[in-house]
């Protein structure tokens, strides 16, 4: 995909600092005045997630998830936000998103984020064996102490705590 040109680099700024700012009224109004052929650009989709995700839209934030991975598949956060999207969106839940999320595995093995989420899920679903070996693999990928003090933050993995807390 082509690099976003000026005036449409200008308009995607000016939505992340409308962001940053925590007005993203004003951030949807500056992305939608990117043109046709930049909207789909990966950088693009990325700050139209934040926006739906930051609104808790999810219908619309599972669309532009599908569209970021189909733009930039190698791109893990699309497969994240796709994930994410469908733990929330009506006809969605728990099981959804780990369908969605497990063949990012195999595809961004050093992604430290998927094996957590993955954790997540399981946790949630009673399934604490599984729960456990991912938070293993995610602590491994991404660093002990920097992934630990985030799961004894996560209250999807309180079923866990006490575990994790040994570590």
């Amino acid at each position: 995909m082509p690099p976003i040109e000026p005036p449409d680099t200008h308009f995607l700024s000016a939505a992340i600092g409308w962001i940053e700012l925590g007005n993203f009224a004003e951030a949807k109004s500056e992305l939608k005045s990117i043109s046709p052929g930049a909207a789909r650009n990966p950088d693009v989709l990325e700050v139209w997630w934040l926006v739906h995700a930051a609104e808790e839209d999810w219908v619309a934030g599972l669309k532009v998830a599908r569209a970021l991975i189909e733009t930039d598949p190698a791109r893990a956060s699309g497969w994240l936000h796709r994930a994410y999207a469908l733990r929330r969106v009506g006809g969605g839940g728990l099981q959804a998103a780990w369908d969605a999320l497990l063949p990012a595995v195999e595809k961004f093995p050093k992604e430290p984020v998927i094996a957590y989420n993955l954790s997540c899920y399981a946790c949630q679903m009673h399934r604490l064996h599984d729960a456990w070996q991912w938070l293993k693999t995610a602590l491994k990928v991404g660093g002990k102490e920097k992934v630990k003090a985030m799961a004894l933050r996560d209250a999807d993995l309180e079923p866990l705590w006490v575990d994790i807390e040994k570590l």
